[in-house]
């Protein structure tokens, strides 16, 4: 019951266009363990098509490791970037929910209410 009362709280929405025309001929994934620290790759991973990026993994300060370009990241609530400079206006965030307080978390967020 709980699921589906938050699901009619939600807008209806498909994939941003500029995200639907994207071919993902080439994709990347990057965590946030850190083992990208040091290796100045941050130029070829900004190659790829979409870059999906996990969790908190932080982009600001380290782009020559890790790159600067974010087409999604995906996340639990409580491993969200806390800095508004993780999410390019041109990304899709995507709230991976998986436990019951993360569906607290997001009735929160859409009824703008406080945890």
């Amino acid at each position: 019951d709980k699921l589906k009362n938050l699901l009619e709280l939600l807008p209806e929405h498909d994939l941003p266009e500029d995200l639907k025309s994207k071919h993902c001929k080439h994709c990347v994934v990057v965590g946030s363990g850190g083992i990208l620290h040091g290796s100045e790759l941050g130029h070829f991973l900004n190659q790829f098509d979409i870059v999906i990026r996990l969790n908190d993994a932080p982009v600001q300060g380290y782009t020559d490791h890790v790159g600067n370009k974010t087409t999604i990241r995906m996340t639990y609530p409580e491993g969200a970037p806390l800095s508004e400079h993780e999410y390019p206006p041109a990304s899709l965030f995507v709230a991976v929910l998986f436990k019951s307080v993360d569906f607290n978390w997001l009735q929160a967020m859409v009824k703008n209410e406080t945890l």
